[in-house]
């Protein structure tokens, strides 16, 4: 899709391929992380229903992980809002100049 048109995002906003390679790796990572999360929670559960005390201990370790996890995909999302803002920004700014090199191509015509 590089350099292709991104049916997501409003009026066919063309978008770099190496910001939409960025967004599907980051997407990827958090939906890894995410089914990782699952099982954690699930083995937590677990322990706490079994009420074993190496369980229970056991848990302890389970939720730093799963809480280090949970911070992990923030960092992924705020990344990616941040790479989303700038890849905008430099689009608007090539939108912005467009018109004007359309202005000067229909003025050199008419000369």
């Amino acid at each position: 899709m590089e350099g292709g048109i991104y049916p997501g995002f409003g009026n066919e906003t063309q978008v770099d391929g190496k910001v939409l390679e960025t967004f599907q790796k980051s997407f990827v990572q958090v939906q890894d992380i995410l089914d990782q999360n699952r099982l954690l929670i699930n083995e937590i559960n677990q322990n706490h229903e079994s009420k074993i005390p190496d369980n229970l201990s056991r848990n302890v370790g389970l939720i730093k992980e799963l809480n280090n996890n949970i911070r992990r995909v923030v960092d992924l999302y705020a990344n990616l809002s941040s790479s989303f803002s700038r890849s905008m920004e430099v689009s608007s700014e090539g939108d912005s100049a467009e018109p004007e090199e359309k202005a000067t191509q229909k003025r050199i015509r008419s000369g």
